[in-house]
């Protein structure tokens, strides 16, 4: 089965780490000063991490991916040398992966490579995204009950639901937001939503992103668009939005500048 993963030109590297936080999954750290993908296995291929780059040294290649063989991959993170090794082996404990980790330490054993102090304490996810957070004020909050007037102009939102040719599409302000961004900003209709089309999908969870890229680059290729806002949360996995809109943009041969924005967990624009 063929699937897309993310490649990382050395050459271009500079060990900056940029792309490490923008990784949903963890699997990048820079070591050696070198951006170094510790392991395949959580890599969702999505790119998150490719706009963090300010060098242009990650791009996502597409390749057959044969199940995924714990052996086969230590025998290349053993030649990268033991600072991979080590990294590899936290990165499996802290997503929970023991009986990978057990494979791992017995292929180091059987073949006499030293194993690396890789205990380390485990996250309480490996996702920052699904990390659990109590975001609930402290104290007595009263608020006076305002009506505020919907901002929202056209139906269906959702990007699985959408239809490109849909007339309210042509010559449009698009707003392209992930899911939480309207629950986490209070202020969404009014500062962001004024007179545009809304689309929204996860990049996350939804599971038909190579749809998506088809369908907006439909939409760029038939609709003329003016504008494109896009709009995510502060977490590593929700910045696939943008990289979702570029692809479809690259891929429909158009050059509209994209505003990105970003709302932090807290319900603020960074």
């Amino acid at each position: 089965m063929k699937r897309d993963i993310i490649r990382i030109n050395e050459e271009k590297c500079t060990g900056c780490g940029s792309c490490v936080t923008g990784c949903p999954e963890g699997a990048l750290q820079v070591i050696d000063e070198k951006a170094r993908l510790i392991s395949d296995l959580f890599c969702d291929g999505l790119g998150a991490c490719i706009g963090d780059c300010p060098e242009g040294a990650i791009e996502i290649e597409t390749r057959e991916g044969e199940p995924y063989d714990e052996r086969k991959v230590m025998e290349n993170i053993e030649k990268a040398g033991p600072n991979v090794i080590k990294a590899h082996l936290q990165h499996l404990q802290e997503h929970g992966q023991e009986d990978l980790v057990k494979e791992a330490i017995d292929f180091l054993k059987e073949n006499n490579i030293e194993i690396p102090d890789y205990e380390a304490l485990p996250l309480v996810d490996g996702c920052p995204g699904s990390m659990p957070r109590d975001l609930r004020k402290s104290g007595n909050h009263t608020h006076e009950p305002v009506t505020l007037s919907s901002e929202l102009g056209s139906w269906p939102i959702q990007l699985q639901l959408l239809n490109p040719n849909a007339p309210y599409l042509k010559n449009a302000d698009l707003l392209v937001a992930a899911d939480c961004a309207p629950f986490a900003y209070a202020n969404f209709h009014r500062r962001f939503l004024n007179h545009k089309v809304l689309i929204i999908f996860c990049p996350k969870l939804d599971k038909t992103i190579e749809e998506y890229v088809d369908k907006l680059s439909e939409i760029f290729q038939k609709q003329d668009i003016k504008s494109i806002s896009v709009v995510h949360m502060e977490v590593p996995c929700c910045s696939g939005i943008e990289i979702i809109v570029q692809r479809a943009l690259e891929k429909a041969q158009k050059n509209i500048i994209i505003r990105d924005y970003t709302i932090s967990i807290n319900g603020e624009i960074v």
